[in-house]
């Protein structure tokens, strides 16, 4: 299991060189999915070109990033060719609606379980979180993102206190449970 769930993405060079770790393998062949389908008001579409450069400046190549807009669902062999799923922010509910009815969410649970690399970015972190009905359910806990403060750095004792907050300068990185889980940055 290799998650990292954000506020901003790859927003500071702890946080960028903490994901290249993970993925273990020389970026300049990492194959990544980009879902950028929960930006749906101008804000979060106006974000979307930053979200790519998170993967560009770890030294992905542009032609090994495949955009991925859900309105169809994808079996998990077709996910397996993929080294990092990046989900995009934006309108949480409606993202975890479309993973929801495309089925995608089961084919990204067990890539995640297959030990799979996925970063969630705001809404693409809430999805795996309680906030929201129907949930993926990877973390039994509120998840705030955006917060002016945050969790402190540092492993978090299992299970989870009831809210985990994250600025935009942490991430929580889940390797597997319960010890694997921290808070990385501040």
């Amino acid at each position: 299991m290799r998650v990292l769930l954000t506020s901003a993405g790859l927003e500071t060079e702890e946080i960028k060189e903490y994901f290249v770790n993970m993925a273990d393998k020389d970026m300049s062949l990492v194959k990544a999915l980009f879902i950028p389908i929960a930006a749906i008001n101008a804000d979060a579409i106006a974000v979307l070109p930053e979200c790519m450069k998170d993967l560009l400046k770890c030294g992905i190549l542009d032609k090994n990033i495949d955009v991925y807009d859900l309105h169809a669902g994808m079996k998990f062999e077709e996910l397996q060719q993929y080294d990092v799923v990046y989900l995009c922010g934006g309108n949480a509910r409606y993202l975890l609606e479309r993973i929801n009815a495309t089925g995608f969410h089961k084919s990204l649970m067990a890539y995640i379980n297959d030990n799979g690399l996925v970063i969630g970015v705001s809404a693409g972190s809430l999805i795996f979180s309680n906030n929201l009905e129907n949930h993926l359910g990877l973390i039994d806990t509120k998840l705030d993102v955006h917060c002016a403060t945050g969790e402190g750095r540092g492993k978090l004792a299992y299970p989870l206190k009831n809210n985990v907050k994250l600025t935009n300068t942490c991430a929580l990185a889940i390797r597997d449970f319960p010890d694997g889980v921290e808070i990385i940055g501040a």
